[in-house]
């Protein structure tokens, strides 16, 4: 069997994703008698049906279920070479750190100037952004590190928790729940997150396998993703949404309309710095060692807890070559 190419699997995949030829052929910008020749050669190539077709239906099989899968990451992986290759090509790259504003428990300042005094420090490229834009940036070679709040998809990345605390809501001052000392998250039924997710649902840190499988309750609405806090304090300040904010977050922001109440069963949140997975980047390990550093003077470890997943990718950190040498060398 010869090596697959590039240009079959993003034809696979525009079927698999459309099941309708017509509309991946559409998608693709040809025609379909081609893509349907195109996708009976891969059938042959590999020595497997990848669909069921009928007259109306166009259906994955088992076997192209998990091509499936794997193509998508065969194709982020290409175009996050790509991406990289691009970057790491200009005649000055930047370390490209992705963050939500505000999410960083205000260590930033300090991590960044305890990063350039690194000898492997390079100047810094901030690219701020909304909730779970970081983790796509990773994938896509569009950010080289970044730092993350949990929850978030921390597959194929490397993860160095740098402190858990705990997250408030923030609610109107108006609101009749503002009158309590502490809250419940089933008080708080019926109320919104930004995002338009059920604050009651949303309040939960969903498991690996809730986070792998994208079993996360409704999707979220794209056009407040992206709102900056700003925003969001006014959205609160109105009645029309809440927040569970880390603790951090509410000490930095106090205001008159605004109140922070305990939830007695939120759970607390992770700062890590997180990068890709087989990264060798002697900047990136920089960035590492100065946030981790950072942090563990600002938050000494015995005063801080490790949640899992991040006890485990700690470990994998430590027990695996390549970053780790880099991480722990000057």
């Amino acid at each position: 069997m010869s090596d697959l190419e590039v240009r079959q699997l993003r034809y696979f995949v525009a079927v698999a994703e459309e099941l309708h030829f017509g509309r991946a052929a559409g998608r693709l910008g040809m025609a379909q008698p081609p893509l349907s020749r195109a996708i009976r050669e891969l059938e042959r190539q590999l020595g497997v049906q990848l669909f069921e077709r009928t007259t109306r239906h166009v259906v994955l099989t088992p076997a192209g279920a998990v091509l499936l899968r794997d193509a998508r990451t065969a194709l982020d992986a290409v175009a996050a070479a790509a991406q990289r290759a691009r970057h790491i090509g200009q005649p000055a790259p930047g370390l490209r750190l992705a963050l939500k504003a505000d999410f960083d428990a205000g260590l930033l300042p300090q991590i960044l100037e305890a990063y350039h005094r690194e000898k492997a420090a390079i100047p810094v490229e901030l690219m701020m952004g909304g909730r779970g834009e970081q983790v796509p940036a990773l994938h896509q070679g569009r950010a080289d590190v970044a730092l993350l709040a949990t929850p978030f998809d921390d597959r194929d990345l490397d993860i160095e928790p740098l402190l858990t605390e705990p997250r408030l809501v923030a609610l109107a001052a108006s609101d009749p729940l503002a009158a309590r000392a502490t809250l419940r998250l089933a008080d708080l039924t019926g109320r919104m997150l930004p995002d338009g997710t059920p604050a009651d649902r949303e309040g939960l840190i969903p498991n690996d396998s809730e986070i792998h499988n994208g079993s996360q309750g409704p999707i979220p609405d794209a056009r407040r993703t992206s709102l900056d806090l700003a925003q969001i304090f006014n959205l609160i300040e109105l009645g029309s949404v809440i927040l569970f904010p880390p603790a951090s977050v509410a000490r930095r922001h106090p205001r008159p309309a605004i109140a922070y109440r305990t939830v007695t069963d939120l759970q607390p949140t992770t700062l890590a710095v997180v990068w890709p997975q087989n990264c060798h980047s002697p900047a990136v390990a920089a960035f590492v060692r100065a946030a981790t550093s950072v942090a563990a003077a600002t938050y000494p470890p015995e005063s801080a807890t490790t949640e899992e997943p991040f006890a485990r990718n700690t470990r994998r950190l430590r027990d695996t070559e390549g970053l780790q040498g880099i991480v722990t060398s000057s």
